[in-house]
């Protein structure tokens, strides 16, 4: 059973590059954001009128100006208030700029984070979160949780306990389990997990739903009976309990 309170956060991604925007908007989109895109810094500017979102993830290179100017007219349009947070925006610069110059400038500026390509898909909603809870905009306002019996995950905090006691997973493996708790009550096919959590991965071994499986049994199992059930042939999903 999902639990939803409020609404979701709005995160918009500055990336003149389709194949990046493409992939951070449906890796945001599957972890629970609304996500709008701009691919210059006129659209940049527009669309945060427009859209009045929580986060900009906002590359650096554009091909009508760069996001240092992009970030300073944000800062002057949304000033922090005295508490620090005000009506200011939270910003990730994502750039292949890597020198520690450039990363002392983009903070320098009014930054809240910065990412560096290539990345991970995970580490960057891992820093959206991060980065969303210490300017407080998901605070009591995107909590969402998912529960299966005594399992539960908190995708605002990122944290997944069972039976009351905190479960640590890798990121693959805490995606891997979200999946077959938003599916829970049905049979998760191995293609579709596939897709699902390993759609980024140019080259993934035949074994690796199997494997990743097991890590989840083993850290699970060690706090309740067996969660996990396999549909030889079919695929996973997660056992009926009494009350989900």
């Amino acid at each position: 059973m999902e639990t939803a309170v409020g609404t979701a956060p709005t995160v918009l991604v500055v990336e003149d590059e389709p194949g990046i925007a493409d992939i951070l908007r449906i890796t945001l989109t599957y972890n629970g954001f609304t996500v709008h895109c701009a691919a210059s810094r006129k659209e940049a500017l527009a669309a945060v009128r427009a859209h009045r979102p929580d986060l900009v993830l906002l590359d650096v290179m554009l091909p009508d100006g760069n996001g240092w100017e992009v970030c300073r007219a944000l800062r002057a349009e949304h000033p922090a208030g005295r508490d620090g947070a005000g009506d200011d925006l939270a910003v990730i610069f994502v750039t292949a700029r890597d020198a520690p110059r450039d990363v002392v400038a983009g903070l320098a500026l009014g930054g809240d984070d910065y990412i560096t390509k290539p990345f991970g898909v995970d580490e960057v909603v891992a820093r959206v979160h991060a980065v969303l809870r210490r300017t407080r905009r998901t605070a009591g306002v995107a909590d969402r949780v998912l529960r299966h019996g005594d399992l539960e995950m908190d995708e605002a905090t990122y944290s997944v306990r069972r039976s009351g006691q905190p479960v640590e997973l890798t990121p693959t493996e805490y995606n891997l389990l979200r999946h077959l708790l938003r599916n829970s009550g049905r049979i998760v096919s191995k293609e579709q997990l596939l897709q699902h959590v390993w759609q980024y991965d140019t080259v993934v071994p035949s074994t690796v739903v199997e494997t990743y499986i097991s890590y989840l049994r083993r850290k699970l199992d060690r706090l309740g009976p067996p969660l996990i059930e396999t549909r030889r042939g079919v695929g996973y999903g997660l056992r009926a309990v009494e009350g989900t």
